[in-house]
Formats: C-alpha cells, structure tokens, sequence
C-alpha cells in the first residue's frame, strides 16, 4: 500500500522498550506535541528518569510500569492495563531489544534463543494483541523497531539479523491482514545508531545520533509509511547489499 496522507500527532502513546535511547528521543518529540504516555521497560529508575524528562517536554500525562517483556505469559494483562490507563491507545511503539553476542550464539544455542526471544518472540506476542486491538476499534497505529540486519544474513551478526528478518515478515503479514480496517504498521530499519547497544562497535560514518533517528521516525508515523530506513540513505545501501548475488556474497567479508 502507498503512503498515506499525515495524520494528526498521536495523543495516546504505548511506549514498549521506553529506556532505550532511539525511544526516549522519540518520545521527546512527542511529548512537545502533548502526547500522553504509558512507559514499559525493566529499571524503574530509568523510567522514572524518562517520566520525569517528559513531563518538562509538554506531556500531558505520562505512567510508568515495571516488566521484563520477555515473559509473554504476563503482555496481555499488562496491555489492557495499558489501554484502561490511557483511556485508549492511539499509538503503540516497540522500541526494546538486544543485539546479543554473536560469536556466542554461533556455539551455543541459548544465547541464539535469547536473542530471539526478545527481539521476535517478545515482539510477536505484543503486537498480536495490539494488532487485534486496533482492529477492533478501527483505526490505531503500531510502529516496531526492527533493523537493516533482517534485509540479509551475514555471518558477522546473522543471529540478531534473523530476529529482525522475521519480525520483518510478520509486520508484512499483521500490515496485510489490518490495514483495511484503517490501523497503521510501520516497521522502522534503522542502521547504525550511537546508542549504548552499539557503545563497543568502532564508530565511522555511517552512525546517526538517537534525535536525528527519531525525527524520521517521527515524520514516518505522521505520514502513515510502511517501512522508514532511518536514516533514508540505508534505502540505498541494502539495495545494493540484497541484491548483491550469493556466489559472491558468500565470500565476501561482512
């Protein structure tokens, strides 16, 4: 489906993973447009720190709830509390997930399902019950980070790619199966962000600061798109690097 016309800002905001830099920078600018929040993540310090920075910034109203969003067992109690607390949800953000070690995961399969258990399996479960949710009330919007590493396995991080590259997938499926009843998915790729996930990787280039990410996020969701690279230029680079053929892929060193 094209892109749609803007929408006004969202008013009610589910933030999932709120800590996280790429979160909390979005969250700021939301916040200068009056939103009010419902803040999950695991440090209830950091949260409190997040509620705090946004009620300075213009939020109208802003909760905060303690969880580890792996236990799935626990979403959707937590989800409809969520949605009694803000009166309804306008807007839903995932924004948590790990990058996990990859030299570990390649030797030892519970460090693989970790990763994936956060990064889709935890990401799955929420957006199932949100997905039916927004459908119900017909109009709504779910914007998930995800990553440029789920367009192609490589073997520098394919663990972490392969989570995203299925949540990928599914966001494609949820997009198809709930956009005719008017309720938004955006799936967001960004590439590499200065946040403190990425604090051991040698920065060059390439690497945008969480408030450049967020703004884009921020006009994505405005402007009801499908899929955001964010920065836009890493459109280009996974084009190139998707269609790059397998004999020569395979050798190559990324």
């Amino acid at each position: 489906m094209a892109d749609q016309p803007a929408v006004a800002a969202p008013r009610r905001v589910l933030a999932l993973g709120a800590t996280s830099a790429i979160a909390e920078a979005t969250l700021r600018l939301l916040a200068e447009q009056h939103a009010a929040f419902f803040l999950v993540g695991r440090n209830t310090q950091r949260l409190a720190a997040v509620r705090n920075d946004l009620l300075t910034r213009g939020a109208t109203a802003a909760t905060t709830f303690t969880a580890d969003l792996d236990n799935t067992a626990a979403h959707p109690a937590m989800l409809a509390h969520a949605a009694t607390a803000l009166g309804g949800i306008d807007l839903a953000f995932l924004a948590h997930g790990v990058l996990g070690d990859q030299s570990e995961a390649e030797k030892n399969y519970a460090a693989a399902e970790a990763i994936l258990r956060t990064n889709f399996l935890s990401a799955v479960s929420l957006v199932t019950w949100l997905a039916s949710y927004f459908e119900s009330e017909r109009r709504g919007a779910i914007a998930v980070i995800s990553s440029v590493a789920g367009d192609r396995g490589r073997k520098s991080n394919y663990v972490y790619g392969a989570s995203k590259g299925g949540l990928d997938i599914f966001l494609d499926g949820v997009r198809n199966r709930i956009d005719r009843a008017g309720v938004h998915v955006l799936t967001i790729k960004p590439g590499f962000v200065a946040t403190p996930m990425t604090a051991h990787l040698p920065k060059n280039a390439l690497f945008a600061e969480p408030a450049r990410v967020a703004k884009h996020i921020v006009r994505a969701i405005e402007k009801r798109k499908d899929v955001a690279y964010v920065p836009p230029f890493w459109a280009l680079i996974m084009l190139v690097v998707r269609n790059i053929p397998r004999r020569i892929f395979k050798k190559m060193n990324m």
